[in-house]
């Protein structure tokens, strides 16, 4: 990451998606050890289709409690956009709203809520993602 911080916001998103896909992998594969039978949210999948969207992978993802947000600030405070989607245990996707806060839908797959939150993504230029001030080169 220090590396992609230096290299400007862009490259720190594109390192934290891939960082944050391969986090996810390995601790669905120690639950699946750890806990086999047991059902998982479906995070792993749901990162997957986020990041074969362009839109979105050009925000900065995270997630809190299982739900995936994207910001266009690397940095906390983030600046949200549209809404979280949360994987849920029955296999499900919730898909919100913020400003005002409103759950949208409730879908089967990735690829569903992935489309719903391009739709809640602000129309007009594409949202400029900024850095922290230590992140500056």
């Amino acid at each position: 990451m220090a590396a992609a911080r230096s290299r400007g916001p862009a490259d720190v998103v594109e390192a934290h998606w891939q960082s944050l896909q391969l986090s996810w992998q390995w601790r669905h594969a120690v639950h699946e050890i750890s806990s086999p039978g047991r059902p998982y949210p479906g995070i792993v999948p749901l990162l997957e289709a986020a990041a074969a969207q362009p839109r979105l992978r050009r925000l900065f993802p995270f997630t809190s409690h299982f739900a995936l947000l994207f910001s266009s600030s690397t940095s906390y405070p983030w600046a949200v956009q549209a809404g979280p989607i949360e994987p849920l245990y029955n296999g499900r996707f919730k898909v919100c709203r913020r400003g005002p806060f409103a759950v949208i839908d409730d879908v089967e797959t990735a690829e569903e809520a992935v489309a719903l939150v391009l739709e809640l993504l602000p129309t007009g230029p594409e949202p400029v993602i900024t850095a922290s001030a230590d992140e500056h080169v």
